[in-house]
C-alpha cells in the first residue's frame, strides 16, 4: 500500500497521507515523499495549487517515532549520542514544515481528522485551513514532557498572539474544529463528508488565478512576521516590479481595461 497517494487532477496536486491504521502518523519515507512532492509542486508549471490531506478517521497523529532513516553501509543505525535529536529535527521536522512554507503554490490542508503535534504543525504551515467537524488539533508535546518542534513555537505565536499560544502548549488541550476556525487557527469548518468538495472548490479557484502573484503574494505574508515596516514595504515593491513583467498580471490589466473576466495562465 502507498502511504502518500498522489494525483495531479485540474491544475491542482492532491497529497494524502495513507497510513490510516496509525492515524497518519508519518514516516521518514512519507517525510521525504512529501517534501519531494512540495518541492515538485513548486518547480512544475501544471500545478497551480496544492491540497495536502489524509485518508481514514486521522489527519496526522504526528512523527512515528519508530520509523527511523534506512540503514546504509556507510551509515548503519547506532546508540544516539549528543547532536543527534537537534539534527534529527532539522533535517526532519523542521524541514516537512518549511517545504510547505516555502512552496510556491498556495497549499490548502484539508483536516479531516485528528492532527497532532507535527500533525497539526503540518496544518497551520498550509496557506488556508479547511477541516470536518469532527477534526481536533492537539499540541500533544507537553503531555509526553516534550518541547514543541517543528515549528510549533514559530507557527503559533503568529497565528494567535504569545498568550493564547502558550495556553496551548502549555495544557496541550484538544482544540475542537470550531474553536479552532474562532480563533483563526482554521478558515472553515464543513461537514465531514463535505470536506474533499470544499477543498476542491477553493483548490480550483486558486489554480485558474495569477499563480505567480499568488506566490509573491505568500511570501510577502510569510516574510512580513519577521520583518519591519521598511523591509515588508521595500520587499512588497521589489514583488510588484517581478509581478508586472508576468503575462498574467497583463492579463489582468487588460481584462480590466476590457471589462471581461480575465484568462490566467499561471505565468
Amino acid at each position: 500500500m502507498d502511504e502518500v497517494l498522489h494525483r495531479l487532477e485540474g491544475g491542482v496536486s492532491w497529497i494524502t497521507l495513507n497510513r490510516p491504521e496509525a492515524m497518519n502518523a508519518v514516516t521518514w519515507e512519507q517525510r521525504e515523499h512529501v517534501i519531494t512532492l512540495l518541492s515538485e509542486a513548486s518547480a512544475d508549471p501544471a500545478v497551480r495549487a496544492v491540497v495536502l490531506t489524509a485518508t481514514g478517521p486521522g489527519f496526522c497523529a504526528g512523527a512515528d517515532l519508530r520509523s527511523q532513516p534506512p540503514a546504509t553501509p556507510t551509515a548503519p543505525q547506532a546508540p544516539r549520542i549528543a547532536g543527534d535529536v537537534s539534527r534529527m529535527i532539522r533535517l526532519g521536522a523542521q524541514r516537512l514544515i518549511t517545504a510547505v512554507l516555502d512552496c510556491e503554490k498556495p497549499v490548502i490542508a484539508a483536516v479531516n481528522g485528528t492532527a497532532a503535534g507535527i500533525g497539526a504543525h503540518l496544518a497551520l504551515a498550509c496557506d488556508l485551513v479547511i477541516a470536518a467537524e469532527g477534526a481536533r488539533f492537539i499540541e500533544v508535546f507537553v503531555r509526553r514532557g516534550l518541547v514543541p518542534d517543528g515549528g510549533g513555537a514559530y507557527l503559533l505565536p503568529r497565528l494567535l498572539g504569545p498568550q493564547k499560544a502558550k495556553e496551548l502548549l502549555f495544557f496541550g488541550d484538544a482544540v475542537p474544529a470550531e474553536e479552532a476556525a474562532r480563533l483563526g487557527l482554521v478558515n472553515k469548518v464543513v461537514p465531514a463528508d463535505g470536506l474533499e468538495e470544499a477543498a476542491r472548490a477553493w483548490a480550483e479557484r486558486l489554480a485558474a488565478g495569477p499563480t505567480r502573484a499568488l506566490a509573491l503574494t505568500k511570501q510577502l505574508v510569510n516574510a512580513s512576521l519577521d520583518s519591519d515596516r521598511a523591509t515588508a514595504l521595500a520587499a512588497e515593491a521589489t514583488a510588484q516590479e517581478l509581478n508586472m513583467t508576468t503575462a498574467d498580471a497583463n492579463e489582468g490589466v487588460a481584462s480590466f481595461r476590457e471589462r471581461r473576466t480575465p484568462k490566467y495562465l499561471g505565468h
